[in-house]
């Protein structure tokens, strides 16, 4: 809050220092060579767009367990959304199911790293496919080495409400190769103020990525917690594949039973839980989406339970012990 207010205080709430400020962090964390800090997730992706020129009417592919926005964004500019369907252990689009979108038109995957996890980056790489991460769940995982955001050829760091960070709106578009760089500077030249992120929204943005790590290790003990206590029942959860660590954006759980019994059980608990993509293209498109079983599927049966820094010792104890016991 002492950034906000200074921002107010100073009457400099505009884009400004603090938007610079935290492009620069951005960089620094991420390791990438470029950045643009935005409005909204939907403006970065037109500049990413943009700078990759691609023609109108183009096939982008995506999740069905992607964000609504991203099917809305895509019609919006007057691309095409081609849905992939995704691995029910995963929640994640799979080699295959991307290739079947390609053959069905798909020319560019924008790439949901869904509930913090990577999927198996090296054989969507190898389709020689421009790749754009939206690592706005995934922010700070890793795979083989990597961070999440090293991947493609740009990559989304969405500020929304519900994103692993925010600043009550706003995203990030990073290039992490000096080639994309150049392009995104000179794309951000030419900008309207009216598409860049204030530094009222900066100041938040610049604290939470500062907390990062640090809000890692909390997120992955309690991760730990959870899935030991998983474990004593019947529910699955996601795992991260290969050799990396997910983000811990939350804790998925996978229903092997109704979510009406499990909402009743842990409601009388007092513990909130909530469809884990109720939000996404497959809940947007609902009985329309055709060629998503899985989606379809998960849609219904995959629930998130409260895990975040300062949930606090207590609460996390109660919520393990809920885990164990879920009918």
């Amino acid at each position: 809050m002492d950034a906000v207010l200074t921002c107010m205080v100073t009457e400099k709430v505009g884009p400004g220092e603090m938007n610079i400020k935290l492009g620069q962090l951005v960089r620094e964390s991420f390791f990438v060579d470029g950045d643009g800090v935005f409005r909204s997730a939907s403006i970065a992706l037109s500049y990413a767009l943009s700078a990759l020129d691609v023609p109108p009417g183009s096939g982008i592919i995506i999740s069905a367990l992607a964000p609504a926005w991203h099917y809305q964004a895509i019609k919006k500019l007057g691309f095409v959304p081609v849905l992939a369907d995704v691995d029910t252990g995963t929640a994640l689009v799979t080699r295959e199911s991307v290739d079947d979108a390609v053959r069905r038109g798909g020319r560019v995957i924008l790439l949901h790293e869904t509930l913090g996890y990577l999927p198996d980056m090296e054989a969507l790489l190898s389709l020689n496919l421009p790749l754009i991460e939206d690592i706005s769940q995934s922010a700070g995982a890793t795979l083989a080495g990597k961070m999440a955001g090293q991947f493609g050829i740009f990559s989304i760091l969405g500020l929304e409400e519900n994103d692993l960070l925010t600043s009550g709106g706003g995203a990030v578009l990073m290039a992490p190769a000096r080639r994309e760089s150049i392009v995104l500077k000179k794309l951000l030249d030419e900008a309207p103020l009216t598409d860049i992120l204030p530094d009222i929204n900066s100041a938040l943005a610049w604290v939470q990525l500062k907390e990062l790590s640090r809000n890692a290790v909390l997120r992955k003990d309690l991760n730990d917690l959870y899935v030991r206590s998983l474990l004593q029942g019947r529910h699955k959860t996601v795992l991260q594949q290969g050799e990396g660590n997910s983000a811990n954006y939350s804790f998925p759980v996978i229903l092997s039973s109704g979510f009406k019994d499990v909402k009743q059980y842990v409601n009388r608990k007092e513990i909130e839980i909530e469809l884990a993509f109720s939000g996404s293209v497959a809940g947007l498109l609902g009985e329309s989406i055709e060629g998503c079983p899985n989606a379809a599927s998960l849609l219904m049966r995959c629930v998130l339970f409260p895990l975040y820094p300062r949930l606090g010792t207590g609460n996390a104890t109660k919520i393990a012990k809920i885990l164990a016991t879920l009918p």
